[in-house]
């Protein structure tokens, strides 16, 4: 089992991170927080043409028909550029979703990248987000899906960029949609961007105390902040190869996919925490004003900690599967 890239997800990666530095993160994030969507809709054409946004996407659909691991690399990219909207949406979870459902007429629209999606799942996440924008807004009751509408006025996330929206308690149920898979694809999806984030937090880190100078020195010389960003990058280093397994157990259909993902979401969000943490102790207090850029991946950072499930509803999941897991090889001795 290979818990690297290929040379091929490199380049798709390194296609990406060059399209996204071109568009320019911190403007287009700003722009969309401002209520200005037109900079973003550029850019996610230019990634649909790119195929990155139909790279879950069946290619009888116009997609590019690729596994759980393609689309992680997709969304860890996104992750480090700070794209805003419904990205683990449309790109992870509506595949998941509507394939082989009586909405699948959907997915060569959000392929395109002519089209997003938003989504709720009842218990874990309550509110679509950024659902004004959406084609078509879903709430998965259980194992129900309903296309159901927004209603009243979006609340504000602690991620200055995100709208959640409530949706309403009535709807159209749509046959044959996944919830269960959806939800996975989702929490993997959330990881990947966790995982892309700490990743910026840590190079823009290391670039400012190398920049830095006190005593006639750069700030990075210093052994505690080496040490400091070392623990952060090590965190990152071990979250990933949690990812790249989850997705292997989510494309592979295992048994163990709710604990691999769960496993690879809780990483990536404690890595990520991490790496803001220090981002902000190491930039000092220019890092904690609005007008640095840095706070853009800080309260994304914060956001997607709690998104799709928090570190304690993930754990407790974990907790169960091994536990179950136990159970069962206890009464296989037997």
């Amino acid at each position: 089992m290979r818990f690297t890239r290929t040379t091929a997800q490199e380049d798709m990666a390194e296609s990406l991170r060059a399209l996204l530095a071109d568009v320019g993160g911190t403007a287009l994030a700003r722009a969309w927080s401002d209520g200005d969507a037109a900079p973003w809709w550029r850019c996610w054409g230019r990634l649909g043409e790119l195929g990155a946004c139909g790279v879950a996407v069946p290619g009888e659909f116009g997609g590019l028909g690729l596994g759980a691991v393609e689309t992680a690399v997709c969304l860890e990219e996104f992750g480090y550029a700070g794209l805003p909207g419904p990205v683990v949406e449309t790109v992870a979870v509506a595949p998941a979703l509507l394939a082989g459902s009586a909405d699948q007429h959907r997915l060569p629209e959000l392929a395109a990248g002519r089209a997003v999606l938003a989504v709720a799942f009842d218990e874990l996440v309550p509110r679509a987000l950024d659902a004004d924008v959406a084609a078509a807004t879903y709430r998965c009751a259980g194992t129900r899906v309903l296309r159901a509408d927004p209603v009243g006025a979006p609340e504000r996330s602690v991620d200055p960029v995100r709208r959640l929206w409530a949706l309403g308690a009535a709807g159209t149920a749509v046959a044959g949609a996944r919830p269960a898979a959806a939800f996975d694809a989702g929490v993997l999806g959330c990881a990947a961007q966790l995982l892309g984030a700490g990743r910026r937090l840590l190079d823009d880190s290391v670039r400012h105390v190398r920049d830095r100078h006190q005593f006639g020195r750069p700030v990075g010389s210093f052994q505690a902040v080496k040490h400091h960003l070392a623990d952060v990058a090590l965190r990152l280093e071990f979250a990933r190869p949690l990812l790249h397994g989850a997705c292997l157990s989510l494309d592979a259909g295992a048994g163990h996919t709710a604990r691999d993902t769960s496993a690879a979401k809780l990483a990536a969000a404690e890595a990520a925490h991490l790496a803001a943490r220090t981002a902000l102790q190491v930039h000092g207090a220019i890092g904690y004003t609005a007008e640095h850029p840095l706070h853009l991946w800080t309260l994304k950072a914060t956001a997607l900690r709690a998104a799709w499930g928090d570190p304690a509803w993930h754990r407790r999941r974990i907790a169960d599967a091994l536990a179950a897991g136990s159970t069962a090889d206890i009464g296989t001795r037997s």
